[in-house]
């Protein structure tokens, strides 16, 4: 829960705006093509995907579900249904189920199969699952190094490196109190490195099309997956 905070409070330093607005435009042209009445989305960030979803779509049912507190009480001050839970406690069904910006890629791999286990149980008779995962090149090419960034109150720095399917991110965070006080926090992010055909043998929802994504010029960086129940 810390790490996730920590990465809440610096979302919006790291310049991903233009990206997720980009990957939200590909969930969306995907669910044009479907018929459904409600959503779930799991890892909601902010909530700005649940918005577009609410404005293109209207469904009936719209939840989004995140670990970290600051991230759920950011998507309810925009008029959003959202809860601090894990979707394993959750009740109920939804016709389409949503995990965007490599959620999956947080989880090791018995918290996967626990994660698309529950996913299973709420999804609908011959409901979507749709989610995008890290490609091996996008770990390798586009994520790992420094990066440092500031702004009037922040100063930012992260370091990432890639090794045996597991990438750690290293955030150091200086906050300034006053003119001559800064306060410091630090944490440790690991995501893990999942081919498609690994994630299709763990679950028992049926893969029934793929989409190459490239948010990084010419670097293939995410595969958008779609599974039906």
């Amino acid at each position: 829960m810390k790490n996730l905070d920590l990465y809440a409070k610096v979302d919006d330093l790291l310049g991903l705006e233009e990206a997720s607005s980009d990957l939200q435009g590909y969930y969306i042209d995907t669910l044009k093509e479907q018929n459904f009445d409600s959503l779930l989305d799991i890892g909601c960030g902010k909530g700005d995907f649940l918005v577009q979803i609410q404005k293109q779509f209207n469904p009936s049912k719209l939840l989004g579900v995140d670990l970290s507190p600051l991230m759920v009480e950011a998507t309810q001050s925009k008029g959003m249904n959202a809860q601090c839970i894990d979707i394993c406690s959750l009740e109920g069904s939804y016709d389409v189920i949503t995990a965007m910006f490599d959620t999956l890629n947080y989880l090791d791999y018995s918290s996967l199969q626990r994660f698309l286990g529950c996913v299973e149980k709420l999804l609908a008779p011959n409901g979507l699952f749709l989610l995008d995962i890290n490609t091996l090149e996008g770990f390798e090419s586009v994520a790992v190094g420094s990066y440092i960034v500031d702004d009037e109150t922040r100063f930012l720095t992260i370091d990432s490196d890639f090794n045996d399917g597991v990438y750690v991110s290293e955030f150091t965070l200086f906050t300034q109190q006053d003119t001559h006080c800064f306060n410091k926090e630090q944490a440790t992010i690991e995501q893990y490195y999942y081919s498609i055909e690994e994630i299709c043998a763990i679950s028992s929802l049926k893969l029934v099309d793929t989409l190459d994504i490239y948010l990084y010029q010419e670097v293939k960086d995410k595969s958008l997956l779609m599974f039906k129940k």
